[in-house]
């Protein structure tokens, strides 16, 4: 069982900070080819972000399904990577001596921004379950399915955890960043997935050990935290972790002022009183950021 404290800090994004240090991402394995190439840059983007205040890291397994890698001829190598990304994380742990947790990430299959792809829901199922048992056989304290957008994909991917590391797995959504809160990036409501899973809790499966938001733009992060603390469990922990930035058609990318960590700090406070007990950072953010939400955490 992951046990939480009433407020933990996640870590932040990996992918950007190994551009940031230098380390080539190209897709389709993006940050999974680091831990082929530049291993130690990884433990060490742990290792930062561990001293700047996370205590629950997560595994650079973003990419590491078999599905992915197949697709750069690695496909037979998901459960070397798997445990690759694991140990990462582990030596960071253990060269700090910072008490912490490590997660394996547990992405969607295909294009996390285009949940149309996502395979039928038994694929995702029958898929989803052999990565969940790859990193929970390469040494995970717990899993955390992120950036699901789409109904068929995330309840899938509850059910495989629930069933294979049960009472250390969390949900985390990527939902749109128009209209009202509570809709995913499918653009199915969010009270619908909920609905499914409450009837997957009610079969005996183990709860989650936290319910939250990922992906999303910092600014927009607020309204779906208090969607999600209104729409949940009062028992079930709300995390959430943002983007400094949002997609953007014509560039590929838009900044927002949360690239500055003061800024999304500041934002990330906002969370807390909306509800959240897990904050971090997703695409853009630096272990300053983190950084920058524990001093803020720390002073009130």
């Amino acid at each position: 069982m992951i046990a939480l404290p009433d407020l933990t800090l996640l870590d932040g994004a990996v992918g950007a900070e190994l551009a940031r240090r230098g380390v080539p991402t190209p897709l389709p394995l993006w940050s999974a080819s680091a831990l082929l190439e530049a291993p130690d840059v990884v433990t060490q983007i742990h290792r930062d972000y561990l001293e700047a205040g996370a205590r629950i890291l997560t595994a650079n397994t973003f990419r590491t399904h078999a599905r992915s890698l197949a697709q750069g001829g690695l496909g037979h190598r998901a459960d070397e990577l798997n445990e690759r990304a694991i140990e990462c994380a582990t030596r960071a742990v253990e060269a700090t001596g910072i008490a912490a947790q490590i997660v394996g990430s547990v992405a969607p299959l295909e294009d996390c921004y285009e949940p149309s792809k996502a395979p039928e829901e038994s694929r995702c199922l029958e898929e989803q379950a052999q990565q969940v048992a790859s990193l929970m056989r390469a040494g995970a304290d717990g899993v955390l399915v992120e950036t699901m957008g789409t109904i068929r994909e995330a309840s899938a991917a509850a059910r495989a955890a629930s069933e294979l590391a049960p009472g250390r797995w969390g949900l985390s959504l990527c939902m749109r960043s128009d209209g009202d809160a509570g809709c995913l990036l499918s653009g199915e409501p969010l009270d619908d997935l909920l609905s499914q899973l409450g009837a997957s809790l009610g079969e005996g499966l183990s709860g989650p050990f936290a319910f939250g938001v990922n992906c999303v733009p910092a600014p927009r992060m607020e309204a779906e935290v208090l969607f999600l603390r209104a729409a949940v469990a009062p028992e079930i922990p709300i995390c959430a972790y943002a983007n400094v930035g949002e997609p953007d058609p014509a560039t590929g990318w838009r900044a927002t002022d949360a690239e500055d960590p003061s800024r999304y700090a500041e934002y990330a406070m906002r969370w807390v009183r909306a509800g959240a007990a897990l904050v971090g950072g997703c695409c853009g953010t630096s272990p300053e950021t983190i950084r920058a939400v524990a001093r803020v955490v720390q002073e009130c």
